[in-house]
């Protein structure tokens, strides 16, 4: 089989060495448009037990990324002064270009050898392939192309963002609430790395306007969320990449190919990063497409049954980011609650956690919720 991967993120990489180590016989060729060691952003996060999902398939993929991890067991809300720790919630965080890294030696080490530098301006392009998966990202140039066949859909979640990181290493992956003269921000912050932080600025569209940052320049910006921020960062500046103020895109498609075409990771559906999932889905994507690949006869079924297995799945989580995203879209009007009420509504926004599991999985924060609100 010959197939075509467009897009060198984690989930192409992952699905052209995973291929190609199944299949060593298989012609598999990669298309990626930046060069081997350009990244947007900084840390990338996983929930829960990060990678145990591979442990059982690929445990020498898992050990080569899990020693550059960082990880903790608690989140930690800043609000008003004080702060209040969720025990039970653990992630672990690796910086996104250390992530690229290790899947492109991967996949180099399987006989996958990455065309860097190098744009796929059409699918016409790719003549003479029997597959053609598309991981190329949000702003996928093959959904662009048939989103009408692929019944593909994009919006905006109104609250603006831009992705920073710091030398200024947190304890947890922690979230800092502040209310300025002129409005409200947050800053979603967790390490990466031993000396290196994601400082991730949010704020809703009121707050971006009455601060007029569309007339801002990145430094300017930067330096605005800097002083914003000043008490939280303890002196340490942030850095931008590509640092600019961002609208969340909501990526959705109803189906899920196109003849021997098929999607995959952010080209395909994108969960908001309140959820810390958008790198696993795009793994996870790239294994049930090999999956079913593998036990389907011909690619038609074979996409089929990609789609039928996978959709749900990726859809109950993609419906909680939502609902995740849509708590972010009103925080100011929760800053107005005392501390535990607001760690309450934030820990129970996506609708997934009751009182029964928050108790089992946070002993400690419910017993100082259910303290502090007189309940036994």
């Amino acid at each position: 089989m010959r197939i075509a991967v467009i897009g060198g993120g984690p989930g192409g990489l992952y699905f052209a060495y995973l291929w190609k180590k199944r299949h060593p016989d298989a012609v598999i060729e990669l298309f990626e448009q930046n060069s081997a060691g350009a990244t947007w952003g900084f840390g990338v996060v996983f929930s829960e037990q990060a990678l145990d999902f591979l442990r059982a398939d690929d445990p020498d993929t898992v050990d080569a990324i899990a020693p550059q991890m960082e990880s903790w067991q608690n989140i930690t809300l800043n609000l008003r002064g004080e702060s209040v720790e969720i025990d039970g919630v653990g992630f672990s965080s690796i910086g996104r270009l250390e992530l690229l890294t290790i899947l492109q030696q991967r996949a180099r080490s399987v006989g996958v050898m990455p065309r860097f530098d190098t744009t796929v301006q059409s699918v016409g392009e790719l003549r003479g392939y029997d597959l053609i998966v598309a991981a190329d990202g949000l702003n996928s140039m093959v959904r662009r192309s048939f989103e009408t066949d692929f019944g593909a859909s994009v919006s905006h979640s109104t609250n603006k963002f831009a992705w920073y990181g710091t030398t200024k290493t947190f304890a947890t992956l922690s979230q800092t609430f502040v209310k300025t003269k002129l409005g409200s921000f947050n800053a979603h912050h967790y390490r990466y790395a031993r000396d290196m932080s994601t400082f991730l600025v949010e704020c809703d569209a009121a707050t971006w306007a009455a601060y007029g940052f569309a007339d801002k320049s990145i430094e300017q910006s930067q330096a605005i969320c800097e002083d914003v921020f000043a008490a939280t960062l303890d002196g340490h500046a942030l850095v931008s990449n590509k640092s600019v103020w961002r609208n969340f895109p909501w990526v959705w498609n109803e189906r899920w190919s196109r003849g021997s075409i098929v999607l995959i990771g952010d080209a395909l559906h994108s969960a908001h990063f309140s959820i810390g999932s958008g790198t696993r889905l795009a793994i996870e994507d790239a294994i049930a497409l090999t999956k079913a690949l593998e036990a389907e006869a011909g690619i038609a079924p074979a996409l089929a049954r990609y789609e039928s297995e996978r959709k749900p799945i990726v859809k109950k989580l993609v419906d909680a980011a939502r609902t995740s995203a849509g708590w972010y879209e009103h925080f100011p009007d929760h800053m107005k609650l005392d501390l535990m009420d607001f760690a309450y509504s934030y820990i129970t926004r996506s609708g997934r956690i009751d009182d029964a599991r928050l108790r089992a999985m946070s002993p400690a924060f419910m017993t100082r919720y259910e303290s502090a609100k007189g309940k036994s």
